[in-house]
């Protein structure tokens, strides 16, 4: 059976649950710029429930949550800021803690109607260069589509750490998994084994959805004779309209215990997935509960 390892949680959503300052259109912005220690903690807490990997909480460093001028005179600065921040809690915990970069989506999640390549490069060449030397890895997080894929690469090409890239997914179950964009998964995934890839993952969808994408990628990866880590941080809303305005409002939370998500986590593991965690919504508790499931393979 693969090896397991534990990445964080949903940082968003965390912030907002401990009291940090938390509002549209600054989500989890806001409190690096007003309370960073909020972010020091929340990074704790996830820590303290077994994880592994955090994720530098650079997510709404763009413009589109920092506004144009927000992100013009601080972007970089607070990108940067939140990866010392995440290098400094990993170096000061119990156990070996990796620190992941984070690549998010540049024009808000899942609204690939509205990605620009060329400005897309730019504004993610920023938050490369700002966390690079605070990071051990980086994710690509919440791709929507192929474009975005490819640009996301473009901006990791020249690292010499590993580069994971997480799709999100269309939450409608079918017999092939699709991304925000409606591209199917197996050809997202046949364009990405061209890059510099260490891993595909999925994340920000709801964990129904998940079974099917790692299932079409084995396929892809069979075919084509490669290997590559697999992981998966599903998220706690309910689905995700196609039409959905991020920054018009909250995505509602749906009623799920950590115990079901753990029953989802074990059929991603089974299909191959070694990298799993949580996104919005997956708390500590969460993570608390993978971890001890870790801990029950590593003795059996």
């Amino acid at each position: 059976m693969n090896k397991l390892t534990i990445l964080d949680g949903g940082m968003g959503r965390e912030l907002k649950r401990i009291g940090a300052p938390f509002t549209q259109p600054l989500w989890s912005a806001q409190a690096l710029i007003e309370a960073p220690h909020f972010v020091t903690q929340a990074h704790q807490g996830f820590i303290d429930a077994g994880a592994e990997i955090i994720t530098v909480n650079s997510y709404a460093c763009v413009p589109f949550h920092l506004g144009e001028a927000l992100y013009q005179a601080q972007g970089a600065a607070l990108a940067q800021q939140a990866a010392v921040i995440a290098k400094e809690v990993a170096q000061n915990a119990k156990q070996n803690v990796l620190v992941a970069g984070s690549l998010p989506p540049a024009f808000g999640s899942y609204r690939p109607e509205l990605f620009e390549s060329e400005r897309a490069f730019t504004i993610l060449d920023t938050l490369y260069k700002a966390q690079d030397e605070h990071v051990d890895l980086w994710i690509g997080e919440t791709i929507s589509s192929i474009e975005e894929a490819h640009v996301m690469a473009s901006v990791l090409k020249g690292s010499n750490k590993p580069c994971y890239y997480a799709f999100t997914l269309n939450d409608v179950v079918s017999e092939q998994a699709k991304l925000r964009s409606g591209e199917l998964v197996s050809e997202a995934v046949a364009a990405l084994l061209e890059q510099n890839v260490a891993g595909i993952f999925f994340n920000c969808s709801i964990p129904e959805v998940i079974e099917q994408a790692f299932s079409d990628t084995n396929a892809v990866l069979a075919k084509q004779n490669k290997s590559v880590v697999l992981g998966a941080f599903a998220n706690g809303f309910t689905p995700i309209a196609r039409d959905y305005k991020a920054n018009e409002g909250s995505q509602a939370y749906r009623d799920i215990s950590p115990l079901e998500y753990l029953d989802f986590a074990k059929k991603w593991h089974n299909l191959g997935a070694s990298v799993i965690g949580g996104c919005c919504g997956i708390g500590p508790e969460f993570i608390e509960v993978l971890a001890s499931w870790k801990q029950e393979l590593e003795s059996a």
